[in-house]
């Protein structure tokens, strides 16, 4: 993150959204230390969080905002490092990655960074608003306002493009690739089916019931778990022996138990 800050984001006034593009804002303005002013905007709401998310939720956010915030600021006055580029739109793409790269493995510890996620998740508590909608208000309206101060719509966009861009590296990060597949097949042949998948593919099978809402006909529904390299054999075995079989695949991001590694 602090990386991301120095040498893409900072430089070139983007604002990502969050309590760090509002410091970045009065980095603009006033010179301030952007870790600083982290720190002192988000001392409101650690307080709000712990009364309204818990004591472990304000220790996890505490830990992650003092260190976001100290290496966005090492890396300006203590080891000081030169911007990465003088395109900003290259600067908008590979800071909205590293950015996300960095929340993503705060996020799958289970830790916070404050700011904007404190504030999504209080809104989620008091009001209808989810905490995606809530943190992509406040975004909205902190990179919005950089735009502003700045004098440059150029600016909002750059920030639009980073915010979209490290959302996308959190999940991946946070969740990881996907290279497992859930697949739900609804066949007459249902017994064959599964039989050929347990001989063939060496894979287990799951036979679950279900009804059909308009027939009202009651019909098996195999699950089963595969790799991303397994389907097409798999497709081959369901077209073979049930070509009109209703057949169901979807990501799946982590799979435990026995013939599946647990993600690093």
């Amino acid at each position: 993150m602090g990386l991301a800050y120095n040498l893409f984001l900072i430089p070139h006034r983007i604002v990502p959204g969050g309590v760090t593009g509002l410091s970045i804002i009065i980095n603009y303005l006033l010179n301030t230390p952007v870790g600083l002013i982290v720190i002192v905007f988000n001392i409101p709401l650690f307080v709000l969080g712990i009364k309204t998310l818990g004591k472990t939720y304000g220790i996890k956010s505490l830990v992650g905002i003092i260190l976001s915030s100290f290496f966005i600021d090492f890396f300006t006055y203590i080891v000081p490092i030169p911007k990465a580029t003088n395109n900003e739109i290259l600067a908008a793409v590979y800071g909205g990655v590293l950015l996300g790269a960095g929340l993503g493995v705060v996020f799958r510890g289970q830790g916070s960074t404050g700011g904007t996620d404190i504030i999504g998740q209080v809104l989620n508590r008091f009001t209808n608003l989810s905490i995606g909608k809530g943190i992509l208000i406040t975004d909205f309206i902190i990179i919005s306002l950089g735009a502003i101060v700045f004098h440059k719509l150029e600016s909002a966009l750059y920030g639009y493009l980073t915010l979209f861009l490290s959302s996308k590296a959190i999940d991946l990060i946070s969740e990881g690739w996907s290279f497992i597949r859930a697949v739900y097949i609804i066949s007459d042949q249902s017994t064959t089916i599964a039989r050929i998948i347990i001989e063939k593919m060496g894979r287990g099978v799951t036979r679950l019931y279900g009804k059909g809402e308009y027939t009202d006909v009651e019909r098996d529904v195999l699950l089963c778990v595969v790799t991303k390299r397994e389907i097409p054999k798999l497709r081959s075995i369901v077209k073979e022996i049930d070509p009109k079989a209703f057949v169901i695949i979807s990501d799946v991001y982590e799979v435990l138990g026995k013939g599946f590694r647990p993600r690093v």
